[in-house]
Order: C-alpha cells, then sequence, then structure tokens
C-alpha cells in the first residue's frame, strides 16, 4: 500500500511506464521502509544532534530524550550493522515505521526538507529492488559489476534519494536497471580544458562536452546539443561506460544521496594535474594500487556543463588470467556464496590490502576517500583480492608536510586539496575505508572487530594505525549533515571501535 506523496506519484507513473513491475514495487515498499528507517535510527543514536539532549541504553534498547521533552526509542543499534532491523519507533507512545513520516513528527530544524529525501529515498529503494536479477558479469562486459547494487550507501537514510528522477527516468538512467544511456553533446567555444581532450570530441575550435541526458533536459534544456556516445551507467550513476577506454564523469545537478553532483571550475583545473601527481606517487607502493588515471577534463565556466575522462579500472586486470575489477560494494555480494570461514578469511585478506595501501600512502601524504564506490579491487580466478583501482580524485586530501618528510614536492595545485592537519586528514581516510568499505564488507560490529584485529596485526606501525587501533572511529554525521542549515560541509562523529569494546 502506497502512504506518501513519493510513493504515490512513483507508483503511478510506474503504472504508466512499467505496469508489469507494479505489484513487485508495492511488495517491496516495506521492506524499503525498514532499510531507511535503520539507518536513520543509527544515526539518531550515534551522531551529535543538537535536539537529543540524552541517551539511555538498556538490554531491550535505546531511549532518546528530545529537548522538547518527548522520549524516542528504539532497539538497540549496532552502528556498523547493514541489515534492516528496524520495523518501527515509538515516539511518545505513538509508532512510526516510515522515516519520513517519523521526521516529520519530530518537527525538528530542517526536518520537512530532509523528510521529503527520505520519502524519496524508500520510494526509490523500493523502485531498485524490482531491477531483476543481473547475469554473471562477462570480461567483455565489465560495466556489469557496477550494476548489481541496488540499495545505495549502506549507512546513509538518504541512500537512494533522487529529487527530480521519475520513474521512467530512473528506469532509464539507474545502473541496477541496466539501461544503455545515450549521451549528448553540447558544443562550446572557449571552453576551459585541462589534459588532452580527444580529436574525436572536438569540432574544429569548440569543444564537445558530453552531457548526461538528465542534465540536457532539465538543466541546460535551451542550450543546443547533439547526439552522443552510448553509454552504461556506473555505479556512480552519472559517470559511464562508453566503451573501449573511456569513462565519462558528467554533471548532474540534482542532490543525489547528500552532495548535488555537478562537476565545479575547481574540479576541471585541477583534474589531471591531481591524477598525475597520484599515479606518480603510487609508484612507491609496489604495484599494490593502480590510479584509473584522468586525462582530460573540460568545462564551460559553469559547474552545470562540465565533464571529466578517464580511464576505465579494468584495464588493470589480466582478463586472460581469470582477474576482473569489482567495486568494493559489491564485493559483500560476490562473498555471499562462501563458506563462513572463508568469507572472513577472504575479506580480511582484502581488509589487510586495503589498510596496508591506504595507511602507506596516508604516510607518504595523500588521503584518498577510498569508501564502496571509489575503491575498486582486482579480484583473481580464485576470488581473492590481489591489488586495488582507485578512481575520482576530487575528493582526496594532500599533506605537503607530509610528502616533504619523503622527499616529495608538491603538486602543482592549491585550495581544498590541501591539508596538514593530521586529524583532518585520518578522518578522509578511516571514515571512507572503515564507514564506506570495511564495515559493510563485515555487516555487524563483531565481525568487523574480527577483520580489523586480523588485517591490522603486521602492518607497519604509525601513529595512523595506532589510532584506527585504540580510537573510537570516524565517521560522517549523515544525518547531522542534511539537518545543518549550513549544507554541503562535512560533519563527523566517533563511532565505538570495535577493537576495543565488547
Amino acid at each position: 500500500m502506497c502512504r506518501t506523496v513519493a510513493e504515490r506519484t512513483l507508483v503511478a507513473e510506474l503504472d504508466t511506464v512499467r505496469p508489469a513491475s507494479t505489484t513487485a514495487y508495492v511488495t517491496a515498499l516495506p521492506d524499503a521502509r525498514a532499510a531507511v528507517l535503520t539507518r536513520l535510527w543509527r544515526g539518531l543514536v550515534h551522531e551529535p544532534l543538537p535536539w537529543i539532549t540524552a541517551r539511555t541504553t538498556d538490554r531491550e534498547g535505546v531511549t532518546l530524550r528530545l529537548a522538547d521533552g518527548r522520549s524516542l526509542r528504539g532497539p538497540l543499534s549496532d552502528p556498523w550493522a547493514t541489515a534492516a532491523t528496524v520495523t518501527g519507533l515509538d515516539l511518545d507512545g505513538a509508532l512510526f515505521d516510515h522515516p519520513a513520516e517519523l521526521l516529520a513528527a519530530l518537527a525538528v530544524p530542517r526536518g520537512g526538507a530532509f523528510a521529503t529525501e527520505l520519502d524519496h529515498s524508500v520510494a526509490s529503494l523500493a523502485l531498485s529492488r524490482t531491477a531483476p536479477r543481473p547475469p554473471v558479469p562477462s570480461a567483455s562486459r565489465p560495466w556489469e559489476w557496477e550494476q548489481g547494487t541496488t540499495d545505495g550507501h549502506p549507512y546513509h537514510p538518504g541512500c537512494r534519494s533522487r529529487p527530480g528522477f521519475s520513474a521512467a527516468e530512473q528506469l532509464a538512467y539507474a545502473p541496477e536497471h541496466r539501461p544503455v544511456v545515450s549521451l549528448r553533446l553540447a558544443v562550446v567555444e572557449g571552453a576551459q580544458v585541462s589534459g588532452a581532450w580527444p580529436r574525436e570530441l572536438r569540432d574544429g575550435r569548440s569543444v564537445l562536452i558530453p552531457v548526461h541526458p538528465w542534465q540536457a533536459r532539465h538543466v541546460l534544456s535551451g542550450l543546443p546539443m547533439g547526439p552522443g556516445p552510448a553509454a552504461h551507467p556506473l555505479l556512480s550513476l552519472r559517470t559511464l561506460d562508453t566503451g573501449g577506454d573511456m569513462h565519462v564523469k558528467t554533471a548532474l545537478s540534482t542532490r543525489l544521496t547528500s552532495t548535488v553532483r555537478d562537476i565545479s571550475a575547481y574540479g576541471v583545473t585541477h583534474a589531471v594535474a591531481t591524477s598525475d601527481f597520484v599515479e606518480r606517487l603510487v609508484r612507491r607502493l609496489d604495484g599494490r594500487l593502480h590510479i584509473a588515471r584522468t586525462w582530460a577534463a573540460a568545462g564551460a565556466g559553469s559547474a552545470d556543463l562540465a565533464a571529466i575522462l578517464r580511464r576505465p579500472p579494468h584495464v588493470h586486470a589480466d582478463a586472460a588470467a581469470g582477474e576482473k575489477v569489482v567495486p568494493v560494494a559489491a564485493l559483500p555480494a560476490l562473498l555471499g556464496p562462501c563458506e563462513p570461514g572463508e568469507r572472513l578469511d577472504r575479506s580480511v585478506e582484502f581488509a589487510r590490502l586495503a589498510l596496508g595501501v591506504c595507511l602507506d600512502l596516508l604516510d607518504l601524504g595523500v588521503a584518498l576517500e577510498a569508501h564502496g564506490q571509489n575503491l575498486l579491487a582486482v579480484i583473481d580466478a580464485r576470488g581473492r583480492a590481489r591489488r586495488l583501482v582507485y578512481r575520482d580524485l576530487a575528493d582526496i586530501r594532500i599533506s605537503p608536510a607530509r610528502l616533504a618528510r619523503h622527499g616529495v614536492p608538491a603538486p602543482p595545485v592549491s585550495g581544498r586539496l590541501l591539508n596538514d592537519d593530521p586529524a583532518a586528514l585520518r578522518d578522509k581516510v578511516l571514515g571512507s575505508l572503515v564507514t564506506g568499505a570495511l564495515g559493510p564488507l563485515a555487516g555487524d560490529a563483531p565481525t568487523l572487530g574480527a577483520i580489523l584485529e586480523a588485517a591490522t596485526r603486521d602492518l607497519a606501525p604509525t601513529p595512523d594505525l595506532h589510532a584506527l587501533r585504540t580510537q573510537p572511529l570516524p565517521a560522517k554525521a549523515l544525518t547531522l549533515m542534511r539537518l545543518d542549515p549550513k549544507g554541503g560541509n562535512d560533519l563527523w562523529t566517533r563511532l565505538p571501535n570495535p577493537l576495543t569494546y565488547g
């Protein structure tokens, strides 16, 4: 039964464009509500929200005391769990099983806008779960490894919020539905270009900038455009595989999860120099990490019209030897058929590789945002992680001071990419790798603790490793960020470290 505005709107559209999926969609709604409600409850229990004045935990659950005197009660919340376990929360005697309805009832500052996002998240998540199971990915179709994940961010309550996307547009553009997307090409004179923009994307002195069709219709509708290449959407939706040796990151001026996915002029200017620098630096890591190289970027002076071209991650796999490149977000599904002991062993192998690479690179002076979308694993024919690939360097941080300690000159970049604050650098790495990759791979705190204990046992001792093993772990305060009146800033919480409790 559809209860909210987003649910009713989406089902009405689905009745028109794909009526055969309507029953599956309505059937998926209760579990989608529970999945988003579980993520929201995690944020309410573990983030520093100013209108929660006290938290009390007993054997049966957690009670939150609100600033207005009311109380909200729910089950115990494992901050590292990924299963949907919350089916209802009690707000002063009233039971809520829909996250959007709960947010509206809480009546907190900016809660109305966030409730709308949660409504979209539930509705879109239910639609994502109607997608048919993907085929076994083929070496000739490497994008298929990106298209089997339906649920989005494992901890974000806005995991599937896609405002502005109709049911037809989600079916046409979202990777889990495995569409072929026809990009558009905007003709731009006097474009800002970095790197070697390819000849096939030029028209005389003009630059042809690939544009996502959603962007072309909703944001750049008055701009003349021609047809572009057919492409397959990847895990990030706005980044697409055009076949051959090119991935295209497009601007998409809508808020997916937390962020408006445009491409700033700063990003265009710094993309190639950053990629070249990091690619040279990772040669010190003995082949454990490859960079999906950014080789060109172009923009038209607006964050709404820009594109970045990258080499595909799969070029770093030996297909003849049975290797494949898999986004870390897809690893839980890949390891699903394993026996529990084998699954743990493989998770430890991956964690040891990922932590070793990211902490070694951090010691050198580069903090990767190594979550499940940016970080990929090269998996051998036996299903074991052998090397890593990293893509999308837009949100890394570079420490000139740490680089200097290793005799490495700072790259020719400026602005927000540069940061020497040890805490900020550590938060960037641990807050993405543990929360965005290892936590979801583990699925709960005890398993994560076992993985971290085994994976860190023999790593080189550094202050960053010591912090990982002994301190509460940083994680983005995803609910707080969506309720922050300033918006757009990274805000942090500290989660219980499974190595130091229970």
